[in-house]
């Protein structure tokens, strides 16, 4: 019925500048001879995310897991920690990496966030922090969380992995919390190559994060604490300078390839949206819709599967679930469940195409080819 497309359509593609651009950006480095430890481009990059965040510090990272590695470190906690199984690896693992036994609660059947109306019953005596994911980039419940941790006297760390430049009632989301990790990986809305960042309030907790960050080396003859190394270096900064100038007219052709997948998939029996609230501005991370199996008459899976005899490779993000992992499934709080919309929720999830290199044509021709299956 529909002739598969010329070329290989992924969930997402990395914006590029110009290579020329990228090249005088080069020769400054190259001038400067200065490649990392908090150089210039690492310095102009560090302002300008503040400003597009709206927040009041940010430390720069060479990736987001060692970033949030790092914040679970800054902030002392140890124990048990209240997250989300429906996530990316990484969100679970940099507790285990700091010897934090995480607990998984059930997440909220209509934001896919943690639910914030089942964390209290899992806290205990080990319980030191609650580590919620904005999943798409919407929101969780920040203050009926912030509301739980403060009873309890828990820190609150935010995974804002997909929510770059999310905004809550105007807010920059990298305000709510103890502290939040922005993700700069290439499938990522906004990159820097590989690399991330930590946003916070505090303004005391700059200095030890970026101790943290460099070993805990202050000086040439200082070692104040045990660290890493998770620096940015100057060749990420530089092309995340230049990406940033880019980030505008992608988020305009995203909305504009939005509109369309809407307009195509409205009213399709079987399958639902997953829409932002009125009050929150749109990541434009990815466009994610949920297939109801029993309505749609075919499987997510299915779906999947036959998307890619059309040469489009769609995603089943996240599945499987983190408390489904090996190194996590003996955890009493991985018990099936104790976690029953999680479960119907990653056996349904879909990450369509979702980058401005599309055309209207191809979402209309992508909506048209899921159309068929039904």
């Amino acid at each position: 019925m529909f002739k598969p497309f010329d070329k290989e359509i992924y969930v997402t593609r990395p914006l590029l500048p110009d290579l020329g651009a990228y090249n005088l950006k080069l020769k400054e480095i190259w001038d400067s001879q200065w490649l990392s430890n908090n150089g210039r481009q690492h310095q102009a990059l560090e302002g300008k995310i503040s400003e597009r965040l709206k927040v009041p510090n940010t430390c720069l990272f060479n990736n987001g897991t060692i970033a949030l590695i790092t914040a679970i470190q800054s902030l002392r906690l140890t124990g048990e920690v209240i997250t989300t199984p429906f996530t990316f690896p990484a969100t679970p693992h940099v507790l285990a990496w700091n010897n934090i036994r995480p607990i998984f609660c059930d997440i909220d059947p209509r934001t896919l966030n943690i639910d914030a109306k089942k964390i209290e019953p899992l806290i205990t005596p080990a319980t030191t922090g609650i580590l919620g994911v904005h999943v798409f980039g919407t929101p969780c419940d920040v203050a009926a969380i912030q509301e739980v941790a403060d009873r309890y006297g828990l820190k609150v760390i935010y995974d804002a992995a997909h929510a770059f430049e999310t905004e809550l009632d105007g807010a920059g989301i990298g305000n709510f919390g103890d502290i939040s990790m922005f993700s700069f990986h290439p499938t990522k809305l906004f990159h820097t190559g590989e690399g991330g960042c930590l946003t916070f309030r505090e303004h005391g907790l700059k200095q030890r994060i970026d101790l943290l960050k460099n070993f805990g080396i202050k000086d040439q003859e200082t070692v104040m604490m045990p660290g890493i190394n998770g620096k940015m270096n100057e060749l990420q900064a530089a092309l995340g300078l230049l990406t940033l100038e880019l980030v505008a007219a992608e988020r305009k052709k995203r909305q504009e390839l939005l509109e369309v997948y809407y307009r195509e998939l409205e009213g399709l029996e079987g399958i639902s949206f997953h829409k932002k609230p009125a009050n929150v501005r749109n990541s434009y991370q990815y466009f994610v819709i949920r297939i109801n199996k029993e309505r749609f008459g075919k499987s997510r899976d299915f779906v999947y599967d036959e998307f890619k005899k059309y040469n489009v490779f769609v995603r089943k993000y996240f599945h499987p679930l983190c408390s489904e992992y090996a190194c996590y499934k003996h955890l009493p709080s991985s018990n099936r469940e104790n976690l029953p919309v999680a479960h119907q929720v990653v056996s349904e999830v879909l990450c369509l195409p979702f980058y401005g290199g599309l055309s209207a044509a191809d979402v209309a021709k992508i909506c048209a080819i899921l159309r068929s299956f039904r």
